[in-house]
């Protein structure tokens, strides 16, 4: 992995107690960076600040939980002084906002359809993804509006492509695509640059349920996924780092600002034939 100078930035991390975003924190501190790992799970956020060291923050913090941020916020200040890096990390999807089947079979019992969704699932999806990144993003882009910044949102191949079974993360995702770019028109003058990295499949606590069986076999919406990726694998979170410390380095890419970048390994190139 290639090295850039992030001695100078303080950055903030939401969703930092994940397996994605804890391996941002790890390679920006790599490279220099003081790193604040925000998270509703503390202990999770510990655990990596721990491995870090002394450039790591752990700090509770409930993203849909205005003074909780800003809170978070003060701490990080009182810590590393001002944040001008910001990663929104935080999301995720809910059974309650997903069906079973990939697509509608009337009169078939048993099954939840999506007449059978739940409006506090939908919600609450569209809250933990698209109000968490709004909120975080107004408390920190604060420190930014006059030394400028760097905002990266993970964004997903759900916003390319929705995927079945989870129409309201799939639309969540798109959102978080489409508010990147207007940040990055209304941050401009102030030379903060926001992007967002979508990562294709990749294997985390989240979705391992959806990929394998109990016995560690691959489910068949493993096979379609896979079939559907042309470099057929999934994903190593190492392959993500690149594009990030790219978007970190202010010389290698201060020019780019309102793009969403796929690492899917062609899933969002492939038609199918």
């Amino acid at each position: 992995m290639f090295k850039v100078d992030l001695s100078k930035k303080v950055v903030a991390i939401t969703g930092a107690g994940g397996i994605i975003c804890s391996e941002f924190a790890k390679e920006m501190a790599k490279n220099g960076a003081k790193v604040a790992l925000l998270d509703i799970n503390y202990d999770a956020a510990k655990k990596y600040a721990d491995e870090i060291g002394e450039n790591a923050l752990a700090v509770k913090c409930n993203c849909l939980d205005k003074q909780s941020i800003i809170d978070a916020k003060k701490e990080i200040n009182e810590k590393f002084g001002a944040v001008n890096f910001l990663i929104n990390g935080a999301g995720g999807n809910n059974p309650r906002a997903s069906t079973d089947n990939e697509t509608m079979t009337p009169d078939l019992e048993g099954v939840k359809d999506f007449f059978a969704l739940e409006e506090s699932g939908l919600k609450f999806v569209f809250d933990l993804n698209i109000t968490s990144a709004f909120l975080v993003t107004q408390v920190f882009a604060t420190d930014m509006i006059k030394t400028g910044g760097n905002i990266i949102n993970v964004s997903s191949m759900n916003a390319y492509r929705p995927l079945t079974k989870i129409p309201a993360y799939s639309a969540a995702k798109a959102g978080i695509s489409n508010f990147t770019q207007w940040l990055a028109v209304h941050f401009a003058p102030c030379g903060i640059r926001c992007n967002a990295i979508a990562p294709g499949f990749f294997v985390t606590n989240q979705n391992r349920a959806l990929l394998f069986n109990e016995d560690g076999t691959p489910t068949a919406r493993t096979g379609k996924i896979l079939n559907a990726t042309p470099m057929k694998k999934f994903g190593e979170i190492s392959d993500l780092l690149g594009a990030l410390l790219w978007l970190s380095d202010d010389e290698a890419s201060g020019f780019v600002t309102g793009t969403v970048i796929p690492i899917d390994g062609g899933f969002s190139a492939y038609s199918g034939v």
